[in-house]
């Protein structure tokens, strides 16, 4: 089957590409429809190297094009958004505070301007440890995200192995092993339409 369409990029803090929710939370988790109960779609022939049936999957692109994956950025994107917003709140006050700092230093005797740089350090540490945290609950968010996308992936890669007689199915895509196949063992496509059409909850 032939790919149609390939939606644009999204990067991502963290160095993952993900592709590009709303907060669609419940929709990354669960399944109210499994995939095994979609039936009904004709499958082509896998090619047979020395007896051994082999598909490959790419799943990032998976990512980018499913209904799921679509979701999955779109909670991600607005995740970020919404911290990176008190971040720049943050960076504002602090940028107010030099300012003043650099304005009434001349008129400030040397105890009450040191302790006004002592307050403005005192913020800019907070400031900074704020912001690793951010960084890290979206990671971990990131992670549980993904995770979920690839479970409900395996599931239906699971399926269509099974029915087509595969017994080994690989990854490709950057930062896979993968480094050749027959273009015809590419079944991301199958994937993607059983994918769309399960119900997630």
């Amino acid at each position: 089957m032939t790919r149609m369409s390939h939606s644009k990029e999204v990067s991502f803090p963290g160095g993952v590409l993900l592709a590009g929710m709303s907060l669609m939370l419940s929709a990354a988790t669960g399944c109210a429809t499994s995939a095994s109960e979609t039936s009904g779609i004709s499958r082509t022939e896998r090619p047979v190297s020395s007896g051994i049936a082999i598909g490959v999957v790419d799943p990032q692109w998976l990512l980018k094009e499913s209904k799921l994956g679509r979701q999955v950025n779109e909670t991600l994107n607005q995740f970020m958004k919404d911290r990176q917003a008190l971040l720049e709140l943050e960076q504002q006050e602090l940028r107010n505070l030099e300012n003043e700092l650099l304005r009434q230093g001349s008129v400030l005797s040397p105890a009450a301007k040191q302790q006004k740089e002592e307050q403005l350090r005192q913020r800019m540490l907070a400031y900074q440890q704020k912001a690793g945290n951010m960084t890290r609950e979206f990671q971990a968010r990131q992670a549980e995200l993904l995770g979920e996308f690839r479970d409900q992936v395996d599931l239906v890669v699971k399926q269509i192995a099974q029915q087509q007689g595969l017994v080994l199915v690989v990854e490709k895509g950057k930062n896979t092993p993968t480094r050749y196949y027959d273009s015809s063992m590419d079944f991301s496509s199958d994937v993607l339409e059983i994918l769309d059409q399960t119900t997630f909850r």
